[in-house]
């Protein structure tokens, strides 16, 4: 009797080996379909562009969607931030595109989804925390440690509060990776068991 395991489907499978220097650089599935998300995006931006390289006055399905997202990302930031996060638009609006477009794809059969694995959610969360905390100690310098004693706390109360503030903040990239990692690995293997059924 043959029997396939669910989580089959978040095996790494070397396409090509290529080793440098004692370094592993092959080309795995993970990476095919990194590029598979990424030009799947821009050709979608592309497809979107008029002759004239500039979006439609009146927009198409595809367009309208792109605007859609384009919406959604403005008034998380805007709610979140303030209008002066509206600088930091670019760098959101691709993290949250790319997150999507990898988790669209990994939900067409035999396809590969990247954002089951936890070092590809990391990667993520900890270069935007990384860059965070400079343009926030740029921003603010040494008061950046006020983000770690709410206003109006008694000495003793912070002898508490300051070192679990502290662990939660440094925590946070971890759990934000751990959260889409278990989300795509739980869903797709319980797609796969309720699929076998069939």
């Amino acid at each position: 009797m043959y029997f396939c395991s669910p989580l089959e489907q978040f095996q790494i499978i070397n396409i090509l080996k290529f080793d440098f220097l004692g370094f592993d650089f092959s080309i795995t599935n993970t990476a095919i379909f990194l590029f598979v998300g990424l030009g799947s995006f821009i050709f979608l931006l592309f497809s979107v562009m008029s002759r004239t390289e500039n979006f439609f006055i009146v927009p198409g399905r595809i367009q309208g969607v792109i605007e859609g997202v384009y919406v959604i990302v403005v008034g998380l930031i805007s709610d979140n931030v303030g209008p002066e996060g509206k600088a930091f638009f670019p760098y959101v609006f691709t993290i949250f595109t790319f997150v999507l477009t990898l988790n669209i794809i990994g939900l067409v059969p035999y396809s590969f989804t990247v954002t089951s694995h936890l070092i590809v959610t990391f990667a993520l969360a900890l270069a935007t925390f990384i860059g965070i905390n400079i343009i926030c100690a740029s921003k603010h310098g040494m008061n950046i440690f006020s983000l770690f004693l709410p206003s109006g706390s008694s000495l003793v109360l912070a002898l508490l509060l300051v070192p679990i503030e502290i662990v939660s903040y440094i925590f946070r990239p971890i759990s934000l990776s751990v959260r889409l990692f278990a989300n795509m690995m739980a869903g797709h293997t319980l797609l796969k068991v309720i699929v076998g059924f069939a």
